[in-house]
Parts: structure tokens; C-alpha cells; sequence
């Protein structure tokens, strides 16, 4: 069986289908019903310099197209990575699997998933492993939505209820689990976590009917209340503190070989956060519009708006040591980590840290 094919159906067999839904529960933010426009196949379509003569080609494959990734997109719409001498082919893979696979075989060169996907790779024995190189997201990016409005929420509230929740094992799920722990709430008696619907179908069978509470990503939340079907009353980024949720990762053998390229990319990608950090969520919107056709400008704005108060996007790349300690600890929690990892082995922020001088 080619080494590829072998890996992937061991990733999805061994994790339960974690790394098919730990960063691709991100998807929500694309998926069809609730406003947003994705990228139908892999391939976007975004092509960040063609028309610079001598560029570099690389190919990202990201996890999900979804606003939660603002800064790289504006990234691309301002020519960044143009700048930076790199003609930048983006691809959504659909599943953190999938780009983790793209990594493994060639077929991409850089990757942007949630960075369990490469302690999971390493866990594995792969001795060509993904290196995570850029931590993009420092919060989740989801949140609870009620079917009932709650002027004063709180996480016991949810006990006697059922909840629509990740797949287990998901980066979603078991951050929800880590936060209901941490308020005392056991997931076993307390509440019920239907887990059995697929991810992009939750709001839907929340709208249509099921379950008391949902857990969304956008533009999902932001549709529920639009549609006066639901109502956010919590982030589970603010009540689960700085998680990694999603860095970019490339082969070592690829970073140690071309670590130029990382560089350019690294920087492209610093330019996009620093715009991000400095305009307002108006004018990221407008700038990213293009990545999200069918979408309404307020509607983009309003997400932009959601996670920037959440402190979403780091002020620069550099993935702390700390951060990625926490990770580890929320997996051990979730009984999905059976040997922890070296920060060393998996992480470099060499490139994040010249970015920023």
C-alpha cells in the first residue's frame, strides 16, 4: 500500500476521526445554508502573484475557507505574498487529514490545520514530519448558541440539556468538554452531547428543531440569529484561554531545504496580521470580501467584528512553547494524547520571529 494511502487510513482509524474534524469543524464557516461562499472542490482557485514574473510557486492547503482566517486572506487580497516573491496557490482540503496527506505526499508544500494534526503525524513514526512554523489562531472559533434568549448565561445552565456538539475526539468537541470540566459539569451524567451529526449539519438540525444548545462556528452563529432561531450566548474561545487552534506546518525535510520560501511566506503572512491588527473590522471585511462571494458585506463585518473583541489573531506568529503545553493537556484530557511530544521536535519560530524584527 503506498505510504500515503497507509497513513491517511491509519490517521482517521487510529484518532477516531479526530483529525477529520478537529480543524475542519472550522468549516462551518463555509459550508452551504448559512451564508457563506467555500471553495466547492480543493482547489480555490486564488492564485497570490501569478502575474509575478519569477516568483515561487507554492501551494497552501488550508483546513476550511472561513473568515476565522481573516489575516491570510487579506494576506492574499493585498498582495502580500505577491511582494514577498511567492505565486501562492491556495487549496482547502475539507479535513485536517486530507491536508495533513497533501503535506505528506508533495501535493502541497505548506500546510494550516490544527496543530494536533502534527503531534498525531508524530506520533506515528513518520520521520519526514510536519513542523509547525506559524500559529495564526490563539482562540477557538466557535460558540454556544441557545434556542432561547439568556440575558445572563452561565455554564451550568447546561446541565439537563442536550447540546449538538463536534464529533469525538474533534478539537471542538474537546475543548467544549474541557471548558464544561473546568465548571463542574460532568459530560457523562450532566448533559447529553449528541455527537452523531455531521459537522456542516448542526446549525440546520438546530434550526429545525433539535437540541437546546449548538455549538457553531461562523457564519453559522451569526445565521441562527439573523434568522431569529438562535442566540449566542458564550465564546469558547474566551472561556477556554489561549489554545493554538491553527498554525501552518511544513515537511522538515521542505523547511529545511527551502527555508527562504518559509521565510517570504512567514513575512506575507506577518503583513496580513499586522493590517489586521491595525484597521478596523470594516475594513478587513472589505478586503476580504473578494475570498467570500455571496456573502453580505455587513454579515462579514459583523464575524471580522465578533472575533477581533475575542482577541482571536495573535499580534504576531510566533507559536510559545506555553500554548503548546496546553494543547498537550487538553488532549491528555480527552484521552487522545498517549505519549506527549517535544516543543523542539514539533515547533520552530525562527522564521515567526524574523518576521517581526
Amino acid at each position: 500500500m503506498p505510504v500515503t494511502q497507509a497513513f491517511q487510513e491509519d490517521f482517521i482509524m487510529k484518532k477516531k476521526g479526530l483529525s477529520l474534524f478537529l480543524a475542519s469543524l472550522m468549516l462551518t464557516g463555509v459550508l452551504a445554508g448559512c451564508g457563506a461562499t467555500a471553495a466547492t472542490s480543493g482547489d480555490k482557485g486564488t492564485d497570490a502573484g501569478a502575474s509575478s514574473k519569477g516568483s515561487t510557486p507554492v501551494v497552501l492547503n488550508e483546513v476550511a475557507h472561513s473568515i476565522f482566517y481573516a489575516p491570510q486572506y487579506v494576506a492574499i487580497e493585498n498582495g502580500y505574498f505577491e511582494d514577498e516573491g511567492i505565486n501562492l496557490k491556495l487549496v482547502t482540503g475539507f479535513g485536517a487529514d486530507k491536508v495533513m496527506t497533501a503535506l505528506i505526499s508533495g501535493e502541497a508544500q505548506i500546510g494550516f490545520m490544527g496543530s494536533e494534526s502534527s503531534i498525531y503525524a508524530y506520533n506515528e513514526g513518520n520521520s519526514d514530519y510536519a513542523v509547525n512554523f506559524a500559529q495564526l489562531t490563539q482562540r477557538a472559533g466557535n460558540f454556544l448558541v441557545s434556542r432561547k434568549l439568556i440575558d445572563n448565561f452561565s455554564w451550568d445552565m447546561l446541565k439537563g440539556t442536550t447540546i449538538l456538539g463536534g464529533r469525538a475526539g474533534g478539537m471542538p468537541e474537546m475543548v467544549l468538554e474541557y471548558i464544561l470540566k473546568n465548571n463542574g459539569i460532568d459530560i457523562s451524567t450532566d448533559l447529553e452531547i449528541v455527537q452523531n451529526i455531521d459537522f456542516g449539519l448542526t446549525g440546520g438540525a438546530f434550526a429545525g428543531g433539535q437540541g437546546d444548545f449548538t455549538v457553531e462556528f461562523e457564519p453559522h452563529a451569526t445565521a441562527l440569529e439573523k434568522e431569529g432561531t438562535g442566540y449566542v450566548v458564550a465564546s469558547l474561545g474566551v472561556d477556554s484561554g489561549y489554545v493554538p487552534y491553527t498554525a501552518y506546518s511544513a515537511k522538515k525535510s521542505y523547511i529545511e531545504n527551502n527555508p527562504e520560501i518559509i521565510q517570504s511566506f512567514t513575512n506575507a503572512l506577518q503583513k496580513g496580521m499586522d493590517y489586521v491588527g491595525s484597521h478596523t473590522p470594516e475594513e478587513i471585511a472589505t478586503v476580504i470580501a473578494p475570498q467570500f462571494d455571496g456573502t453580505q458585506l455587513q454579515t462579514i463585518t459583523t464575524i471580522v467584528s465578533r472575533y477581533a473583541a475575542q482577541d482571536t489573531w495573535k499580534e504576531n506568529l510566533i507559536f510559545e512553547e506555553d500554548s503548546f503545553m496546553l494543547l498537550q493537556n487538553i488532549l491528555e484530557e480527552a484521552g487522545e494524547l498517549p505519549e506527549r511530544v517535544p516543543y523542539e521536535a514539533l515547533v520552530t519560530t525562527e522564521f515567526a520571529e524574523q518576521a517581526v524584527k
